[in-house]
């Protein structure tokens, strides 16, 4: 089915499991105005006032640091950090995860326009742990920290562990760095606050986006004089936008009342996981989601899940998964899932059925 189909399909059902319930532009603009009515906000210009310089301070005392900067992507932000513990290092290598958001997703932004060199380290199925770390003979400047795993399902470390690779790391005099795009979504998984996660973290992105639902955007928090060269940084990579209010806005009106669902969908997701488990022809990982992600793994290729699922979607308006990809072992494919607010308000009385019919259509291939 072409692409345009799809998502006329998509739009055409009443009903859609995978993430977070999302506005349309009117929507959206329309909140946003009523939100900065009642909270008599006024524009930033060039990243400076009340609105902005609130909401970095509200989310650096949030991760228990001194300072924070908002900057338009998550990918500027990790660079800029990257750049700094290189100079302050000495240094122009770091250590990432082989499925870093920097190795997959940057077109090598981090060599082509900083002259930086990425160091491969630990096990692409797991969390990064201690013993990676000291199996890596490479002098670096910074190791990056992905929590969770995203291309592993979004898996965590245990706390145990998370504290092992901290103290190795600090053993090592090496600064961690934490890519926290989801860190909102872990937080349910350690049950402790979210400074206490990020302690032993000498730099830390969050996204306000991922998770939020923000239109864009992240901040970068650290200590003051790091700060202060992000800023510098910001600069120069274009990031200081004119007026960056609408961003913020976006992010701030809904922040708090996301931050309240995550424990909810984290265990709306155990519960799913549970209700799946079993079902002929799917796996799941991790078999116990340790965020409100996990993925899908099903034994049938990716066009005929997708056939499957567009097939119910037709017939019943029920929109069960986002994107497949075949996997690695021949035959099967994936599908990531991500548990927002639209699953919360479905039980398993409701999604359960229409997997398994999604798994018998997928299996009979060239019926579908």
């Amino acid at each position: 089915m072409p692409a345009t189909a799809r998502s006329q399909l998509r739009q055409s059902c009443h009903t859609l499991y995978p993430g977070w319930t999302s506005p349309s532009p009117a929507e959206e603009f329309r909140a946003m105005a009523d939100w900065c009515a009642q909270q008599q906000i006024e524009a930033d210009r060039y990243g400076s006032g009340a609105l902005i310089e609130d909401f970095e301070a509200k989310l650096a005392s949030l991760l228990g640091k001194p300072a924070a900067v908002f900057l338009p992507s998550g990918v500027m932000a990790q660079l800029i950090a990257m750049q700094i513990w290189a100079e302050r290092c000495g240094l122009r290598r770091f250590g990432q995860h082989p499925t870093s958001h920097l190795a997959l997703h940057e077109e090598e932004a981090h060599a082509a326009l900083l002259g930086l060199h990425a160091v491969p380290v630990g096990n692409r199925l797991r969390p990064l742990e201690a013993k990676d770390l000291a199996a890596c003979r490479q002098p670096l400047a910074s190791l990056i920290v992905e929590l969770p795993i995203r291309h592993a399902g979004g898996q965590l470390p245990s706390w145990d562990a998370l504290q092992a690779l901290k103290a190795t790391a600090a053993e090592r005099g090496l600064p961690l760095h934490l890519d926290g795009a989801r860190l909102w979504e872990s937080q349910p998984f350690y049950a402790r606050p979210h400074a206490e996660i990020v302690a032993g973290f000498a730099s830390v992105y969050v996204s306000l986006y991922k998770g939020i639902g923000g239109l864009a955007g992240a901040v970068l928090a650290g200590d003051a004089d790091f700060i202060a060269q992000a800023r510098l940084w910001q600069r120069r990579f274009g990031g200081t936008l004119v007026q960056q209010s609408p961003y913020i806005v976006s992010a701030a009106l809904r922040f708090d009342t996301r931050l309240a669902q995550m424990d909810a969908c984290y265990r709306r997701a155990i519960t799913l996981a549970e209700g799946l488990q079993g079902m002929a022809g799917l796996r799941i990982n991790p078999a116990t989601p340790q965020t409100n992600m996990c993925h899908l793994y099903f034994d049938a290729p990716a066009a005929r899940v997708l056939a499957a699922r567009d097939q119910i979607a037709g017939s019943d308006g029920h929109w069960l998964l986002g994107a497949v990809q075949d996997a690695e072992v021949p035959g099967w494919s994936y599908s990531e899932l991500v548990v927002g607010d639209q699953l919360l308000a479905l039980p398993n009385e409701v999604v359960l059925p229409r997997f398994a019919r999604l798994l018998a259509l997928a299996q009979q291939g060239e019926n579908v």
